[in-house]
């Protein structure tokens, strides 16, 4: 796997608990789109109605399922478009401008360790970043209200693909990768390796693990992932700098 593959998904597992916050209410939505399934386990007759059977439990379940499964099809979806974008850019920069993708390089680590002061809450200069954001969110969140209630396929899918445009500071600085890729289908790569890392987390917090989710949101395990980010960061920042001079 490329490198820069590999980094962008272990920048999405590393920010798991940020997407838990960001994201974990949208991921609560969907399974609650349907009825608990568990409610289908107890075989007493209501009513004089007749007992669901546990078949059915299981096809709610298997609905829920689907439905995360086709909202962070979507949300993925989203991030590699705009990848595919801002590596485009990139590529502009680096052919016509003649700016080094060293250069571009030298920004993403920079970025990346801002990631890391962000995650770690010691330094919230990407809250601007985000603030930068919003202005387009705006016009793109009324969207979302036609997708809600989330009980259809396309419905998940559509949310998804909506919500992959949420200001993200995480998906920001993920962004200046795809941007120092200078291509297309790198910069679309990128973002798309990035949201399978963010997919664990969702995934496990849709499915109902608790333990994990209080685990990735605890303060001392997002500081040490924190760490791990600001140090990947200056380890790129210096290879990036070797490169340009």
């Amino acid at each position: 796997m490329n490198l820069d593959l590999f980094s962008a998904f272990v920048i999405g597992l590393l920010g798991s608990g940020h997407c838990i916050v960001m994201c974990g209410g949208i991921t609560t939505m969907l399974t609650s789109a349907l009825p608990e399934s568990n409610k289908y386990n107890n075989q007493i007759p209501v009513n004089n109605q007749r007992p669901i059977k546990h078949s059915t439990a299981s096809s709610i379940t298997r609905s829920k399922t689907a439905l995360v499964i086709l909202y962070n099809i979507g949300r993925i979806s989203s991030y590699a478009f705009i990848g595919a974008i801002v590596g485009f850019t990139g590529s502009i920069a680096a052919k016509n401008i003649g700016m080094p993708l060293a250069g571009l390089r030298l920004i993403s680590a920079t970025f990346m360790i801002l990631l890391g002061l962000y995650l770690g809450q010691w330094l919230m200069w990407l809250n601007r970043i985000e603030a930068l954001g919003k202005h387009l969110w705006r016009y793109i969140s009324p969207l979302a209200s036609k997708a809600i209630p989330v009980n259809s396929p396309i419905k998940a899918l559509t949310l998804g693909a909506i919500w992959g445009w949420l200001p993200c500071g995480l998906v920001y600085s993920t962004l200046t990768w795809a941007l120092a890729s200078g291509s297309i289908y790198t910069g679309a790569s990128i973002m798309f390796f990035f949201g399978l890392g963010t997919l664990p987390a969702l995934l496990t917090l849709s499915i109902g693990f608790s333990s994990i989710k209080n685990t990735l949101t605890k303060p001392s395990f997002k500081k040490i992932m924190a760490l791990v980010l600001i140090t990947f960061g200056i380890y790129s920042f210096i290879v990036a700098y070797h490169q340009m001079f």
